[in-house]
């Protein structure tokens, strides 16, 4: 049996704020599973994110309170968490008792929610979290990695009328289950797969109906015969793994955006490979593209 987690990084919608959507998963033996948790877990505790959620989006925002605050590498964890909340306490007294700042005042909390966990660590610390994480699952010899990057102007142009999240999540569902189909084959034993994909409310009912007919009619790739049940949907923040999916789709998209690799030079190591081409991973595009997915995917 193998868990596969899922989650996106970017959004779906044109323009948005990327320019890519990408979906993916790891599919991770059961096991290995309390294994590689325990790995992570410790990890993250290192970094005083025990109970914290790994969003890697959020984690690598400068947080500009740290600047104004002296010695601030000097202290322990507690004494820097507790100098950036008074800064930040004193900012959002300020906005809240101006009445035309209300708008700046809302946003200024939402910013401060979104980077709450990590503010005790240093840039290059957040920094080395992710790519301490992404080292780790790099390490993983029998974990795969599944996913579909898109290029929502390119998929818009030559596919108007579909929806760029259930497309990914067809190709993903796709790929997950033939590698399924050609593990069963070398072990000489069915293995199953068990999806974990991160509470999207918009789109669990959804999705949930789309795989409900792929077990029925199959994906217009292949048939659903090793794939059980629909997919779990949990809470990200509760999930370890979850949240390392989110890391390899936070990872992939800024290498197709950026071309940003420290992440992704460790990430791509798991993406599932046949006869010398990464196909568990696709970058879709319509222009040529020189990007290392596209050359291993061929």
């Amino acid at each position: 049996m193998l868990l596969c987690y899922i989650d996106e990084s970017g959004t779906p919608e044109l323009p948005g704020t990327s320019s890519h959507y990408v979906l993916a998963g790891i599919a991770i033996p059961i096991a290995k599973w309390k294994t590689y948790e325990g790995e992570i877990r410790k990890l993250k505790a290192n970094y005083g994110l025990a109970n914290s959620e790994i969003h890697s989006a959020y984690i690598p925002r400068p947080i500009i309170e740290q600047n104004k605050i002296k010695d601030f590498e000097m202290m322990s964890y507690e004494e820097r968490r507790m100098a950036v909340e008074k800064l930040r306490s004193d900012e959002l007294y300020k906005l809240q008792s101006t009445p035309k700042l209300h708008k700046q005042y809302q946003q200024t909390k939402k910013n401060h929610k979104q980077t709450e966990e990590y503010i005790h660590l240093t840039d290059n610390e957040r920094k080395q979290v992710l790519i301490d994480l992404s080292k780790t699952l790099g390490k993983w010899k029998d974990v795969r990695l599944f996913a579909d990057c898109i290029d929502k102007v390119s998929f818009r142009q030559k596919f108007s009328d579909q929806n760029i999240e259930e497309e990914a999540f067809t190709q993903l569902i796709s790929r997950f289950e033939q590698y399924l189909k050609i593990y069963s084959k070398t072990t000489k034993d069915d293995k199953c797969g068990i999806l974990v994909h991160d509470n999207n409310p918009t789109m669990a009912t959804r999705l949930t109906k789309l795989m409900s007919h792929f077990h029925d009619k199959g994906t217009k790739w292949t048939t659903i015969k090793n794939i059980i049940e629909v997919p779990f949907f949990v809470d990200s923040a509760s999930v370890n793994m979850v949240q390392m999916a989110d890391l390899c789709s936070f990872a992939l998209r800024r290498y197709v955006e950026k071309r940003e690799s420290y992440l992704f030079e460790n990430i791509f190591k798991m993406a599932d490979g046949k006869d010398g081409h990464a196909v568990g991973v696709r970058h879709f595009a319509n222009q040529p593209c020189d990007c290392l997915i596209c050359k291993s995917h061929k």
